[in-house]
């Protein structure tokens, strides 16, 4: 059945025959304008909201992003800075896949952020002025590891045990055969694209037993791209190996195999990611600041955040909560959308864990983010906005992924800091009054 024959309503519904003609799928100009009239014929379209259909940039920038182009929309950037940050620049080791920190170096950036929620500037703002009254920001990767997860299901337990023991004797040769620059495989072509990616490395594969089920957890670093459709591809030609290679020595033959079987951890919190990284970028981010700060600036104490911390720490333990930290959902899905990221990446690049400690003279935060999802290049990042915005934030060229995920961990850091100091308020005043603030402010003159 083609992808056509499911847009057709069943024959005899007696619909409006216009429903029986497909949607125009395309990019094409033509295209284009016929989806925009379709909505324009709408009974209930709003000819005011026509502007949506009037592109800033010309459609043929975004025609590449993604399918069924007809429309735009506009969102609101703020920019808070400078956020001042000591950071490391890393590269991956081409003979084991480690991460190497190769310096340390203090800068200043802009950040940009795309978001409609009022007060979140402001109060990034706050946390960014205490780290310039003295205060002090750092920021480390930890791991670089994405992971897509393969099954292979059998008929028994017994044969998916058979099938993890054959991986593990055999994941050296699994890395030499995808890595093998003779592979026919790259020089093949599917709509232009190599079948093979030579940017998506694979260092690891571990397997999971379920039932008769043998999921198989390659682990790649995929350069400066987030990298989900390069392992995707590396990981269905290894897919094919496989089950040649089982036919071959143990006389197995899987009857399904799934390039995906959802303990990759795409776009959903997990546990395993949450605890041990593996898809995205590690970061841990930390700020030491002084208690005249926090009492100057923060308008609160190292008591005050204590006993915040203590009391939301039991309350999240209660209800479930697997990450540990006040927002940080609300300043990387702002810094996705400037620089291009998938949106859908939040969900699991916000899993963090606040850790505060008393110093001897004021507090130390540290946030610790398992998986990062982001990249420099690839995607959404191709998009004329995003490239700004990134160019904005120096990050372009080698090691620039990691560069923006220190980026975006420092960046929530600050936001934590200052959301926590207002809820840690007496009666979590200074708190409820910003909230307040922000209700009342309207839109003075728009209709």
């Amino acid at each position: 059945m083609s992808a056509e024959s499911d847009l057709q309503p069943a024959a005899g519904e007696g619909l409006n025959r216009r429903r029986l003609a497909s949607w125009p799928r395309k990019n094409t100009p033509e295209h284009v304008q016929a989806r925009q009239t379709r909505l324009r014929e709408l009974a209930h379209w709003n000819a005011a909201h026509d502007f949506v259909f009037e592109w800033p940039t010309p459609p043929a920038a975004f025609a590449s992003m993604l399918e069924a182009l007809t429309a735009h929309l506009v969102l609101p950037v703020s920019v808070v800075g400078p956020l001042r940050l000591t950071l490391g620049n890393y590269h991956i080791d081409d003979r084991n896949g480690q991460l190497v920190e190769d310096e340390r170096h203090t800068t200043e950036v802009y950040v940009p952020l795309a978001h409609s929620e009022g007060g979140l500037s402001a109060s990034l703002q706050r946390g960014i002025a205490a780290i310039l009254d003295g205060g002090s920001l750092e920021t480390f990767v930890l791991r670089d590891r994405i992971t897509r997860n393969s099954c292979f299901l059998f008929e028994t337990t017994a044969d998916a045990v058979r099938c993890a023991a054959w991986f593990g004797d055999h994941a050296l040769e699994l890395r030499e055969w995808l890595h093998d620059p003779a592979n026919p495989q790259y020089a093949e072509r599917l709509a232009g694209v190599a079948r093979l990616s030579r940017h998506a490395r694979l260092w690891e594969v571990d397997t999971h037993v379920l039932g008769s089920a043998c999921h198989v957890l390659y682990r790649y670093t995929t350069g400066e791209a987030c990298g989900p459709n390069m392992i995707t591809r590396n990981s269905f030609a290894l897919n094919g190996f496989v089950v040649r290679r089982l036919r071959e020595d143990l006389g197995l033959e899987p009857p399904r195999v799934l390039v995906e079987a959802n303990m990759g951890g795409d776009k959903k919190p997990s546990w395993q990611y949450f605890i041990e990284g593996g898809h995205g970028k590690t970061v841990m981010a930390s700020i030491r600041v002084r208690e005249e700060t926090l009492r100057r600036v923060l308008r609160t104490t190292t008591a005050d955040l204590l006993v915040l911390q203590h009391l939301a720490s039991q309350a999240g333990h209660a209800s479930g909560m697997q990450s540990v930290a006040f927002t940080p959902a609300s300043a990387l899905a702002a810094l996705f959308a400037t620089t291009g990221q998938d949106l859908g990446m939040v969900g699991t690049s916000s899993m963090a864990q606040d850790v505060l400690d008393a110093t001897p003279d004021g507090v130390h935060v540290g946030m610790r983010f398992a998986s990062l999802e982001v990249g420099t290049v690839g995607g959404g990042t191709g998009l004329p906005h995003a490239q700004a915005y990134l160019s904005l934030l120096g990050c372009h060229g080698p090691g620039s992924a990691y560069r923006l995920a220190q980026i975006m961990a420092a960046t929530a850091l600050c936001l934590e800091l200052s959301a926590a100091a207002a809820a840690a308020s007496p009666g979590s005043e200074d708190f409820a009054l910003a909230h307040l603030q922000q209700s009342g402010r309207g839109f003075a003159g728009m209709p």
